[in-house]
């Protein structure tokens, strides 16, 4: 592959045609960067160019972003003030996608021609920094205020055509004459025929100073609603400002001051680590490596439609591809089908979907009672109750026909996988497709293999997984797998602080408060205590003396509570209203306290809210080395990623692994000592923990730095 350069061509027509040449999109790696000001140098002293053409060449035209990895001191805004600066007119060709610094680099232009259905945004707050070209002043002049703020806190690109409406962009043309209309454009501003116009010297969207600060200020309410933990929003907003009020080269300069302070930040480090992590999730040795090809699925199978069942029919479906519903009776498969219409009603009233689209996904389903559709599906998902029995039953009936190259899997969140096919003979084709819920949501798909799940079958369901628009990540086998395994303390440590004294609300105020989208009590609420009980006997048989047994969730549901399922739980549901507390639930978390009888000197515990966090967090993080050490994952990025991706844990923390590195290996291992000589082996550290505690080891450093590490994958 050629090394990142910059070409120029200049035709009989007098137009210097200007190519980054970065495939795949053309991002603004530093090559491009010194090479875009050497040819505009060029382009600028010699007598036979009138104007310039800036486009791309080997993928998409123009540039697809800025390159995330360049050091903050590249002053890529003064090429950009070069180009806007230029004496000659420069038009920039935009093709596929102009996304960051690409955009911000066409901004820099005096215009801009586009093919029909490119991409065009600035979407730098997603990675914890904020467009750092010139994009916060260039953008506001050629859109308008309000449409400006909200494509740049929201990252949220718009197409071609409606950057025409709003001028950002000033002709769309077919992509064969790109080349030509922009060349003709360009001449046609050198001879005066068009307009000359500088982005930065517009001021005619912007509007007055008042209606200025009433819009920035709505945007400031909003940051604060939407992104209350991250620094880069109300900093954008900040920059923003100061070019309205001193000029667009003063806010380029504070843009450019404030960028290289963000790219240092903890949220930005998190966020741009989780970009690059969600990248190396497909990339799997010993099968992406070994050039297999992926098998194409056009039909699946879906045993069992309830919750999760109907939300993986939902995700298949919308995605155009064929499904058979079973269920042991009508009655239930019809409920599992008017679920499944439900939840593809509400992507229409979301807008995700057309109601043509809607249509055509509904006649993708089909309901059955038996086996006899499954002679030709192309793989079969179990999605029945976490019962080893009846999924052994289900996978040696399955066996005997389905096609002998259909894919058994299983969508269990907790069960051995060898457990679930060992009354099978086809143990190859047995493997883990573990949806979160709702499964027609959640990115997340945990694909479970076990040492005999062949390559094959790993590789078809990350296709089909990345086919139905889910983040693939692929873990061993065990008990919970990578995600649920990891986490299993998070829902027990809170119910351990509860049962030591700590005001219920209180916790799940301060988790929400860390970045998780609710705490663990209102979390419980949610799933039901029902899936809470089974999964609670399921890691308590497998990893014995390091659990915590609460007698509340048996308490509740002795009061006819079930979380959200009927309204009652630890919150109160209404339909139309926020969850609220339930105060009558405290006297059953007294009568709970009194049951465990763990509260040193029958006394509740003093606690800072940093503790309360930590004691939630750092078990879960004990538990995450464990999964490090036995090789449940390929990489620590994959279940930084997972959790991310299956827990909500907060993306500007880079994930479970990433975070406690940054908090420090040491001071998670100390913290961990101390609560375990008070208050048992639950908070006991692990061994992978120690060690890399005291070697001074990050977590997420490969296996070969820690002794203790092992590899099953």
């Amino acid at each position: 592959m050629a090394k990142p350069h910059v070409t120029m061509e200049v035709g009989n027509d007098g137009v210097a045609v200007v190519t980054l040449i970065n495939p795949p999109v053309n991002a603004l790696a530093i090559p491009i960067i010194s090479g875009l000001k050497e040819k505009f140098d060029e382009a600028t002293r010699r007598n036979d160019v009138k104007a310039v053409v800036l486009t791309g060449k080997g993928g998409r035209k123009v540039h697809a972003t800025g390159d995330i990895s360049l050091v903050p001191d590249v002053s890529v805004e003064l090429v950009v003030n070069t180009i806007e600066d230029c004496k000659k007119p420069v038009v920039a060709a935009v093709e596929g996608l102009a996304l960051g610094g690409g955009l911000e680099l066409a901004m820099g232009c005096h215009a801009r021609i586009a093919a029909p259905k490119t991409q065009l945004g600035l979407p730098e707050l997603s990675l914890g920094v904020i467009p750092g070209f010139g994009g916060t002043q260039r953008l506001p002049r050629l859109l308008g205020l309000s449409k400006a703020i909200e494509i740049m806190l929201l990252s949220k690109p718009i197409m071609s055509e409606e950057g025409k409406k709003l001028g950002l962009i000033d002709a769309i043309v077919p992509s064969q004459e790109l080349l030509k209309v922009s060349r003709q454009w360009a001449l046609d501003i050198s001879e005066r025929r068009k307009p000359w116009l500088r982005s930065l010297h517009r001021t005619d969207k912007i509007g007055s100073l008042s209606e200025s600060r009433d819009v920035l200020k709505a945007a400031r309410q909003q940051a604060k609603k939407i992104a209350p933990n991250m620094p880069q929003h109300q900093a954008c907003l900040d920059v923003i400002e100061e070019g309205i009020i001193h000029g667009g080269y003063n806010g380029v300069l504070k843009e450019a001051k404030v960028f290289k302070e963000l790219i240092l930040t903890e949220t930005a480090k998190g966020l741009v680590h989780i970009f690059f992590a969600q990248r190396m999730t497909s990339k799997i040795p010993n099968v992406t490596d070994v050039g297999l090809k992926p098998r194409r699925i056009k039909k699946i199978a879906i045993i069992g439609g309830g919750l999760m069942g109907s939300g993986i029919a939902t995700a298949f479906i919308v995605s155009n591809i064929h499904v058979v519903l079973k269920e042991i009776n009508s009655e239930y498969l019809q409920k599992g089908t008017k679920t499944i219409e439900a939840n593809v009603r509400s992507l229409v009233t979301r807008g995700k979907l057309t109601r043509d689209k809607a249509d055509k996904a509904l006649s993708m389903l089909k309901g059955a009672l038996d086996y006899s559709d499954f002679k030709d599906v192309d793989m079969v998902i179990e999605a029945v109750i976490e019962s080893v029995p009846l999924k052994q039953k289900i996978f040696s009936e399955i066996e005997k026909i389905c096609p002998p190259h259909c894919i058994l899997a299983t969508n269990t969140s907790t069960i051995d996988l060898n457990l679930v096919g060992e009354k099978t003979s086809s143990q190859d084709r047995i493997i883990g497709a573990h949806f979160f819920s709702p499964a027609h949501i959640m990115p997340l798909l945990e694909i479970v293999r076990t040492d005999k799940t062949s390559a094959q079958a790993v590789l078809d369901l990350m296709t089909v997984g990345k086919t139905i628009k889910k983040a693939p990540v692929v873990v061993g086998n065990c008990t919970g797998f990578a995600v649920n395994r990891a986490f299993f303390p998070y829902a027990q440590s809170a119910q351990l602080l509860l049962h030591l004294g700590v005001d219920v609300f209180r916790i799940d105020r301060l988790i929400s408060s860390f970045g998780l989208p609710m705490g663990p009590f209102q979390l419980q609420d949610l799933s039901g205590y029902g899936i809470a009980v089974a999964v609670g006997k399921e890691f308590a048989n497998a990893f014995r003396g390091r659990t915590f047994q609460t007698p509340l969730v048996d308490l509740l549901i002795k009061n006819g509570r079930n979380g959200k399922a009927n309204g009652k739980g630890y919150y109160i549901y209404e339909k139309g209203s926020r969850p609220r507390p339930d105060p009558s639930v405290l006297p059953i978390i007294e009568e709970s306290r009194r049951v465990a009888n763990i509260m040193p000197n029958g006394k509740p515990i003093n606690i800072t809210d940093k503790e309360i966090v930590e004691m939630i967090l750092f078990p879960v993080v004990n538990e995450a080395c464990r999964v490090l050490d036995e090789g449940i994952v390929v990489r620590a990025s994959d279940l930084d990623t997972a959790s991310v991706l299956g827990m909500s844990f907060p993306s500007y923390r880079g994930g479970i692994v990433f975070w406690a590195d940054l908090v420090g290996p040491k001071y998670v291992y100390d913290s961990l000592k101390k609560w375990s000589q008070r208050f048992g082996d639950f908070y006991k550290p692990s061994k992978f923990l120690e060690e890399r505690a005291a070697g001074g080891i990050p977590l997420s450093a490969p296996a070969s730095s820690s002794s203790g590490s092992r590899s099953r994958m």
